[in-house]
């Protein structure tokens, strides 16, 4: 029996992929919002692919706002973007 590929949409773009594709964006108890290179913090997360314009969409469509139930505020909105940058880099 094959062994089940978890999957999760971006909120970007809104396609379904595989969870290894995706990038995980996530709030902590404590309000903190960071990319999660692990995918395993503990925190609410949303996902997105490694991709800034996916980034943008998410951002322009509010859905990371809705995902993780918060406000981005415009300092969140361009350290994720550099984030991002940085691992799309890689």
């Amino acid at each position: 029996m094959a062994k089940k590929v978890p999957l999760r949409v971006c909120t970007g773009c809104a396609e379904l992929k595989n969870k290894k594709e995706l990038i995980r964006v996530v709030k902590t108890s404590d309000g903190l919002v960071t990319i999660d290179r692990t995918g395993k913090l503990n925190g609410r997360g949303a996902y997105i692919c490694n991709d800034i314009l996916c980034l943008q969409k998410a951002i322009s469509s509010k859905g990371i706002e809705r995902s993780l139930k918060i406000n981005m505020p415009k300092e969140l909105i361009i350290t994720l973007e550099k984030e991002l940058s940085l691992l799309e880099s890689k």
